[in-house]
């Protein structure tokens, strides 16, 4: 069955599919009153709806049955990105939305070579979110990731004050072997715990920006002895976080 993410609950206590989800359901896909779709509601629960009206511009669905469990991973993970070139952040997006990440946090690093432009923020993140949304939708997450405008290194240092863990994904780290940090920080987070990690853009964080993370509380670590790219990097870290998480139990 074809999954979407409600917009609403009406006053019927049927869930709301409308905007782009409403074309797909309609257009797309020619489904029709009595079809049958999975909805995932406001609180993250998935269920099992038929849809009861159609209308100009939304879709009435009936709650059949709730399914019980959680394809989200047991902690909640931000992937804080240097924006790099081109469409890498939004590679970013899409694959770490699969693997399971809860917020992505761009940022405007020393040797970001990008500059961001205010003019296009808007419609920029609005792209950024519906990435998100779609990639939540085909991987059947519960939720789907926030997507922040991105900000500097001290709007982002205040934004992971509260976090459990926080890291900096480190090259140098990666250069010397350094593989005990990622491990030991991962044994000691528990469910329901966050993690802020910190990955740099194409050509990494400089020495400054590592140093002042580091005097809020962030810690360097290796990602394995391969030197990987801005936007493989946030991949493998996630990947790290299911096996450690989900598949190694």
């Amino acid at each position: 069955m074809q999954r979407y993410f409600a917009d609403e609950v009406n006053a019927n206590g049927q869930l709301v599919i409308s905007g782009d989800d409403y074309h797909h359901v309609v257009r797309v896909m020619r489904m029709d009153v009595g079809d049958k779709l999975i909805c995932v509601d406001g609180s993250g629960k998935s269920c099992i709806c038929t849809i009861a009206e159609i209308t100009d511009k939304k879709i009435n669905c009936n709650v059949v049955e709730c399914k019980d469990g959680s394809s989200e991973l047991p902690i909640r993970v931000s992937i804080a990105s240097g924006l790099p070139k081109g469409d890498k952040l939004e590679w970013i997006i899409q694959k770490g939305t699969e693997l399971g990440a809860d917020q992505f946090v761009p940022f405007t690093a020393a040797r970001s070579i990008v500059k961001w432009d205010e003019k296009k923020a808007d419609k920029k993140v609005e792209r950024w979110q519906k990435i998100a949304k779609e990639a939540a939708e085909q991987s059947h997450r519960n939720k789907v990731p926030t997507v922040h405008f991105p900000i500097n290194l001290n709007a982002l240092i205040e934004a992971s004050k509260n976090y459990d863990c926080k890291l900096i994904a480190y090259e140098e780290d990666s250069r010397i072997g350094e593989a005990s940090v990622l491990a030991k920080s991962l044994k000691n987070l528990e469910e329901n715990n966050t993690l802020f990690v910190v990955f740099g853009p194409e050509g990494g964080l400089d020495q400054k920006e590592v140093e002042k993370l580091q005097e809020h509380g962030f810690q360097t670590c290796g990602l394995g002895p391969r030197i990987l790219r801005t936007e493989t990097a946030p991949l493998a870290l996630l990947s790290a976080v299911s096996y450690h998480f989900e598949l190694s139990r």
